[in-house]
């Protein structure tokens, strides 16, 4: 294959930028995930006689549950391809890139495979976030002052 014939391969298979129909798409199912998302919060809530707060956590459980099993029986991304930015709220795609990153390194075994390699995807997301808590919460408490 020459330089041409793959530049016309790119061009055909390239994701469309800016298409009106995958940000509807996104937007639909993102609003979707929220619904669902509320369902679960109003079923703890009335099922279990929880507060809000205290439905909290039940249902993020129930959600990275949910994305884990879909991770590992491989339509997750699948979905994700559809939807888009939509299914990707931040705890299912934290949870997603656990899952992956565990099965992606399941041959290695329970300590260098899973253990090992679990947060390689996600270890900058976490001390990040640790990292911006902490100045925030420091921002927060000199300001009070």
């Amino acid at each position: 294959m020459d330089q041409k014939e793959i530049k016309s391969i790119v061009a055909q298979h390239q994701v469309q930028k800016g298409s009106w129909i995958r940000k509807a798409t996104a937007f639909f199912s993102g609003g979707l995930v929220g619904m669902l998302g509320q369902g679960l919060l109003e079923f703890y809530m009335n099922s279990l006689n929880l507060t809000q707060s205290q439905a909290a956590a039940p249902l993020a459980m129930t959600v990275i549950v949910i994305t884990a099993l879909a991770t590992g029986l491989g339509f997750y991304d699948k979905l994700g391809q559809i939807c888009g930015a939509g299914l990707f709220i931040p705890i299912s795609g934290f949870a997603n890139s656990l899952t992956a990153s565990a099965l992606e390194s399941k041959s290695e075994g329970l300590i260098y495979g899973i253990g090992c390699n679990m947060f390689k995807l996600a270890g900058s997301v976490l001390t990040y976030g640790i990292v911006a808590a902490y100045t925030l919460g420091l921002l927060r408490y000199f300001l009070k002052i």
